[in-house]
């Protein structure tokens, strides 16, 4: 049996990989320990996964859950191999998560998994994006985290944040979009961009969106694109000084995202700056 690991991404409390496990019929079933808060999303094949809370078999969109310290075992009885994207948590992430969350929460899991779909029908298709787009594993994470301890939690049909809560979300926004504005082109993860409000992760994402119509990341995004296009614009600096100033990590990196959401790459956009700019065909503007 080989289980490969690779690594996509981590940050103060949690980490995340593809996991991918060529065990078969053959090979024994060992049992391990979950050294933390558990999810992994199955991406390919089958298995079966036993913990304290029962047995089950996982396929393609199914959510594993494990809690801190639990025993569990896992097999493949009925075929061979499997690839799933893991993610791990400290307890205390996991408690912000939950804390955000109207109404009382347990936190330990009481079953071994979720059903494909139950967590939504658009689930596998974003985890495999994040999959060849790690650049947003922080974002998933706390996405999916939320998510599973909602469901976990049943919280439809529960009172929705006070008022008062709102009311401090949507000030917590704000002031953090107008120091976006001056700080874009730093390399700032959602953590950081959580921990400089005094919100969760998870709790900032969704009401940044709520209140913006977008995420952090694809507002800074947006935030950088503006900012070059003025400079490309206005002055004749090297298209490579613009990007590495905006906060782009490469050129190609830059030229690509240009290209998508203006339609046009940076040169070109210089060149004819009053042209009307259009998306390229089949671009997602406010994608990642």
């Amino acid at each position: 049996m080989t289980l490969i690991a690779q690594s996509l991404g981590s940050g103060p409390g949690w980490s995340s990989a593809v996991m991918t496990c060529s065990a078969g019929p053959a090979d024994p079933r060992l049992e391990e320990q979950h050294a933390g808060v558990s999810i992994a999303v199955v991406l390919e094949g089958s298995f079966g996964y036993r913990n304290h809370c029962g047995m089950s078999i996982l396929v393609p969109g199914a959510i594993l859950l494990g809690n801190p310290g639990d025993c569990y075992e896992c097999g493949h009885q009925h075929s061979r191999g499997d690839r799933c994207l893991a993610f791990h948590f400290e307890p205390a992430v996991q408690e912000a998560v939950v804390a955000a969350l109207p109404g009382a929460r347990p936190l330990r899991f009481k079953q071994a998994a979720f059903a494909p779909r139950q967590c939504g029908a658009g689930l596998l298709p974003h985890a495999d994006q994040v999959v060849e787009n790690p650049q947003q594993i922080e974002a998933f994470a706390f996405q999916l985290l939320e998510t599973v301890m909602s469901r976990h939690a049943d919280c439809r049909g529960l009172v929705s944040a006070s008022n008062a809560a709102r009311a401090r979300n949507t000030r917590c926004v704000q002031e953090l979009v107008h120091w976006l504005m001056s700080n874009y082109q730093q390399p700032l993860s959602l953590t950081t961009l959580a921990q400089h409000v005094a919100l969760s992760p998870a709790h900032l994402l969704r009401e940044f969106k709520r209140i913006t119509g977008t995420t952090p990341h694809q507002f800074m995004l947006a935030q950088r694109m503006r900012q070059a296009a003025q400079r490309l614009r206005d002055g004749d600096e090297s298209v490579l000084q613009i990007a590495l100033d905006a906060g782009f990590g490469d050129i190609s990196e830059f030229n690509r995202r240009f290209r998508r959401e203006l339609g046009t790459t940076p040169s070109g956009f210089r060149t004819s700056p009053n042209q009307p700019c259009k998306p390229a065909a089949g671009a997602v503007v406010a994608g990642a």
